[in-house]
């Protein structure tokens, strides 16, 4: 369900999500928390999101209807069990109907660890998996503030154990009242990715186009999934050269946006592929920003699935070489290492190979991988990535 939005393609009517897409949206937060019946909610964000004022924006909108709102603002990049717990401690003794994320994945994430453990308590790791909650949550609205992951559209959370600094995928498809995490509503608002540094805007691009790419080729892919997939694919690889330029139009912002928003639904529809199995342990160990990770790996998984599957990816580009090529013409517009050859760890990097392809086997997005994939084969992307010095 979408309110108000500009060139909304078909597939969207699909979305359980009900989707709010303008310039300006964010002010329509107390609506649609009211929508709710909501009159106290925790709102979930970051300090960078805080002094860019986009908090503060969204305080003032929920003040506005009267609603009571409490604030958590200490989330970092890739959150850990303990940003989750620090979120519960600022509820202590108090009383909330709604929670709110604002800001980039990460945000959106820990805010739906923290309605995990509220409504169901316990310890992230009780959660890894499909469908473990036992009662009802509350009710989500989220405001991404990047054009990146697509949380907004997802059930999934993914939260790292603080002192493994593994990725635990926590997720459940159900309605929030069966105990679903999928939020009520998104609020899309292309001005709110105004504040984005031009790193920023490439990184969480290129994870945006990463999902379009996974999702066009993961075993689980329907039609409504490929339909997302492509509409996403459209939208970011026409945008995303003028989203990292200098001088940034608002379609552009509007396009990116919205592709996030399209690419994550087409997760939730289907799922990722071997990139992100491989790109996660690269965090976990080695601290490798998330969409930086992923943008290493992206281009030797497409050729590696490729040569296994010629078709693998052909709802977008039928030469897999071709495909590749473009998401590095991608990686070097936004001036992001085309490959793990380019990462300082690099050295690191080769001689943890046996761990890291492990790890990365045993990832649960490796499953849906369009070619079967085992220890050996992520062990042989990863080689493909590290061999691979071309900038």
């Amino acid at each position: 369900m979408i309110s108000n939005g500009p060139d909304v393609p078909a597939c969207l009517e699909h979305s359980p999500v009900r989707v709010v897409f303008r310039s300006g949206a964010v002010s329509s937060l107390g609506e649609e928390v009211a929508r709710l019946g909501a009159k106290r909610v925790l709102l979930v964000t970051d300090p960078g999101i805080r002094k860019a004022g986009h908090a503060g924006l969204a305080e003032k909108c929920l003040m506005q209807r009267g609603i009571e709102c409490h604030l958590f603002d200490e989330v970092e990049e890739n959150p850990t069990t303990d940003h989750v717990d620090a979120g519960l401690r600022v509820l202590a003794g108090k009383s909330i109907d709604a929670i709110i994320g604002v800001g980039g994945g990460s945000s959106m994430d820990c805010a739906k660890g923290i309605n995990l453990l509220l409504t169901n308590g316990g310890k992230m790791a009780d959660y890894r998996g499909v469908n473990h909650a036992r009662r009802a949550l509350l009710p989500m609205i989220v405001v991404p503030t990047t054009a990146g992951t697509g949380s907004e559209a997802q059930s999934f959370a993914l939260i790292s154990d603080a002192k493994t600094h593994e990725k635990m995928a926590c997720g459940d498809r159900r309605l929030p009242s069966q105990g679903g995490l999928r939020p009520h509503a998104a609020i899309l608002d292309p001005a709110l990715t105004r504040t984005l540094p031009r790193h920023v805007a490439a990184v969480v691009g290129i994870d945006a186009i990463s999902h379009a790419v996974e999702t066009s080729g993961s075993t689980a892919a329907d039609e409504i999934s490929r339909a997302f997939s492509f509409e996403a694919w459209t939208r970011l690889t026409d945008a995303f050269p003028h989203a990292v330029g200098s001088d940034v139009a608002e379609s552009h912002r509007a396009s990116m946006l919205l592709g996030a928003h399209l690419a994550g639904a087409a997760i939730e529809a289907s799922m990722l592929g071997a990139a992100h199995a491989c790109a996660n342990p690269l965090t976990a160990r080695f601290g490798i920003t998330h969409g930086i990770a992923v943008g290493v790996m992206l281009p030797s998984v497409i050729r590696f699935n490729t040569s296994h599957k010629p078709g693998a990816y052909a709802l977008l580009e039928d030469d897999g070489e071709v495909l590749a090529t473009r998401i590095e013409a991608f990686l070097r517009a936004g001036d992001l290492p085309l490959s793990a050859a380019a990462l300082p760890v690099r050295d690191a990097i080769r001689e943890a190979l046996p761990d890291l392809a492990r790890h990365a086997a045993s990832q649960w997005t490796a499953g849906f991988n369009p070619v079967p994939v085992d220890e050996r084969a992520c062990e042989a992307m990863y080689r493909m990535s590290l061999d691979r010095t071309e900038r």
